[in-house]
């Protein structure tokens, strides 16, 4: 018989007050886990002077009461947009609703009674109102016209922004919450104003690209718009610590997928040069799926450093103001936290600036639980598989097309996910030997050009005793992103490289003949003699020391192919055989496994099919038979692993996601916004540990839990679940 679930959930009797600790010594960021950003809406939409109504109950006092009733533990408050202020600015005109009230003041004074700590949101990036005044500072296209709306980071505006910086830190703010150094999402790409033109020939001397021309030229231009951005980010932030050290400063990061070289900022680069990184999810922008894979990505890119993450309480979007379900914003907002990130929620007021009670209501209710569970968050996390992140590839592979790369490294990262294997991030751009090491397998998920530098560290790497998971058209391409003759890794994958395949549509057999008899602990648990669809890009390789095991096949064309009239979305049948699926090679006191085909890419496309992804699940098992704990789970449960060894204990976060299925969409087809999540989930888990543990509880009592010596099995009703194992 079931256990009934309480009504009430444990951590609500818990906890009556927000868990503030006592030390204040301490920056703000270093002892939150939950706060509120709060602006009002209507700018985004062109409100002008004659909009009376807008934000004239924007009040800085009541949201600060708000805020720290819900127990929030910080509050980000709205000083300044692309339209107004919402302060007396000597620089930029304010809301004119407001009249003589100051909302920065008004905040800045609430906060400090309530011990609340305040930070000012400031735009940076299309200055509308500072533009109007000082057009010269506008962005210019290749063809010497000015970009309505885009600011030049070059420009006169640095010193304009230092101003503004100032203006607001004399409130006694304790930071700011920078939004945000991009360079666009679209074209035109890049500035040809006077200034960057000046400044590039100084710095390299030659004239600027006449456009996007994927040339010596063009890849000085993107180092160009590169520096642009961190020059832009340093000066701000060395602006602030002169004036006010303890000030923080952090800037809206877009340097993760699906972002690309076009808004200007490298991952580890741009992610550094604030107090700490913060980035945004939104799962009607990003998917689910990327909750989860930002934390990590920001954590990897600033290592040892705070992460911040933004979600919002919108169903849609960031300017509407509707409210999602409590338990659509729990799912959200725990899973961040089981990945390490402190949270804060964007609350878009009303246009007039009104607080909608219910959600600071489901605010609060929600707050309350992270405080109850605060202990749990902020541990090491234990990760298996280290994906690795090429921003080179993403560049000169993706180009204006970065699905291109992003598909396979998502679908990496939603296999590891669907599969409850461990997973963390490597960049290019800080990893080193000592990284590498901290995972038992490293994933090349298509990573298409590597540097010597690089291929030199997998080689130690593999050499010392790692596993390397190569999958693709990995090291295939120069570093412009031309293809090779050879592949940068033979010597690694003991095979030479022959070809790309023409095709997206490949498959993948494995018959009795082909296994391989030498390694019988790798055993797919595909059917055999099944050729299956493993959709993306593939390699036909001829082994010379590597050990051959299965088959890709090419798929088969027809008249309409020779044409070129087909449709590349629809894929065609196997035809037959033309090289190995996978190739074994041992290396040192390591493995190099290399998939011809494309099963990451294949799981984060329109065509994925189980057995893809089950693929990467047996080669990981093969290259880490043994791992510290297994878990067995329904894939739409996420599960997120720490260890405390000082403390000796795993923990093992649940999170359930249980969305409606939804209909084909009105407009936009096949795009399909997510259901939200309206009931907690029940759902069992399998945890197999290597050694039995001293004890297994569940945050939740009420949550059914068994131990039978190495293994607990659990049943769980609820969005989030802590299992804390003893050892």
């Amino acid at each position: 018989m079931q256990t009934q679930i309480p009504i009430i959930p444990l951590w609500a009797v818990l906890v009556t007050s927000s868990a503030n600790p006592a030390c204040t010594d301490q920056p703000w960021y270093t002892r939150s886990l939950v706060g509120l950003e709060v602006g009002p809406t209507g700018a985004q939409f062109g409100a002008g002077q004659t909009d009376s109504d807008y934000a004239k109950n924007f009040d800085g006092r009541e949201i600060a009461r708000a805020a720290k009733d819900c127990h929030a533990e910080y509050l980000v408050i709205w000083a300044r947009d692309g339209d107004w202020a919402y302060y007396d600015s000597k620089l930029q005109p304010k809301a004119p609703s407001l009249g003589q009230r100051d909302v920065l003041r008004e905040s800045v004074d609430e906060c400090r009674k309530l011990g609340l700590p305040v930070l000012a949101y400031c735009q940076v990036q299309y200055p509308g109102q500072t533009l109007i005044k000082h057009p010269n500072w506008r962005v210019v296209d290749s063809e010497g016209e000015p970009v309505e709306g885009r600011v030049c980071f070059r420009s006169g505006y640095r010193h304009f922004m230092k101003q503004m910086l100032s203006e607001q830190m004399a409130y006694g703010i304790d930071g700011f919450h920078l939004d945000m150094v991009d360079q666009g999402f679209g074209p035109p790409y890049g500035c040809w104003c006077k200034t960057c033109q000046k400044e590039f020939r100084a710095q390299y001397g030659r004239n600027m690209p006449k456009g996007v021309t994927w040339d010596e030229d063009w890849d000085l231009m993107l180092a160009f718009r590169y520096a642009s951005s961190d020059l832009f980010e340093k000066e701000m932030t060395e602006h602030i610590r002169r004036v006010n050290p303890r000030t923080t400063v952090d800037f809206n990061y877009h340097g993760n997928p699906p972002f690309s070289w076009e808004v200007g900022q490298l991952p580890v680069r741009h992610a550094m040069n604030g107090d700490f990184v913060t980035g945004e999810t939104g799962v009607w922008g990003f998917s689910a799926l990327t909750v989860g894979l930002n934390a990590e990505f920001y954590r990897a890119a600033t290592p040892n450093r705070p992460v911040q993450v933004a979600m919002q309480r919108g169903v849609r979007m960031y300017h509407d103001q509707t409210t999602r379900p409590l338990h659509d914003l729990r799912w959200e907002l725990f899973n961040l936290l089981s990945h390490g990130a402190f949270v804060t929620i964007v609350d878009k007021t009303a246009f007039d600036g009104w607080l909608d009670p219910m959600a600071y209501e489901r605010f609060e209710e929600a707050f309350r639980e992270v405080h109850a569970k605060r202990d749990h968050f902020g541990q090491a996390p234990l990760q298996e598989v280290g994906i690795y992140y090429s921003s080179r590839t993403r560049d000169w592979i993706g180009r204006e097309r970065p699905e291109h790369y992003f598909t396979a490294f998502q679908g990496a990262h939603k296999a590891m996910v669907y599969e409850h294997i461990p997973w963390g991030i490597l960049h290019e751009e800080n990893v080193g030997l000592e990284a590498l090491q901290c995972f038992a397998v490293v994933f090349l998920p298509n990573i298409g050009i590597l540097s010597k530098e690089e291929v030199e560290l997998f080689h130690r790497y593999v050499e010392s005793g790692g596993n390397l998971l190569i999958t693709g058209l990995t090291g295939i391409y120069d570093h412009m992103g031309i293809p090779k003759s050879q592949s940068s890794l033979e010597a690694l994958i003991g095979a030479r490289f022959v070809r790309e395949l023409d095709s997206s549509d490949n498959w993948v057999r494995f018959s009795e003949a082909s296994l391989c008899v030498l390694d019988s602990q790798l055993v797919p648990s595909i059917p055999i003699n099944w050729p299956f669809l493993v959709r993306g890009p593939a390699a036909i390789y001829e082994p010379i020391m590597a050990i051959p095991m299965g088959e890709l096949w090419k798929p088969h064309r027809t008249q309409l192919h020779e044409q070129n009239r087909y449709n590349e979305d629809w894929p065609l049948s196997a035809d037959k055989p033309v090289g190995p699926a996978i190739l074994l090679n041992r290396v040192g006191r390591g493995k190099v496994l290399t998939i011809a085909a494309s099963p990451d890419w294949a799981t984060a496309s329109d065509h994925h099919i189980v057995e893809a992804r089950r693929l990467l699940t047996d080669v990981i098992r093969y290259l880490n038979p043994n791992p510290r704990i297994r878990i067995t789970a329904p894939t739409t449960v996420e599960t997120i692993l720490t260890d405390d060894p000082v403390r000796r204990i795993l923990r093992v976060h649940l999170l359930g996601y249980n969305a409606p299925p939804q209909t084909t969409p009105a407009k936009g087809r096949p795009y399909i916004l997510p259901g939200l999540i309206e009931d907690a989930p029940m759902y069992r888990v399998r945890i197999d540990l290597e050694r039995s543990p001293k004890y297994a509880k569940p945050f939740n009592p009420s949550n059914l839990l068994k131990r039978r010596g190495r293994r607990i099995e659990a049943t769980i009703n609820d969005i989030h679940e802590t299992i804390i194992i003893g050892y």
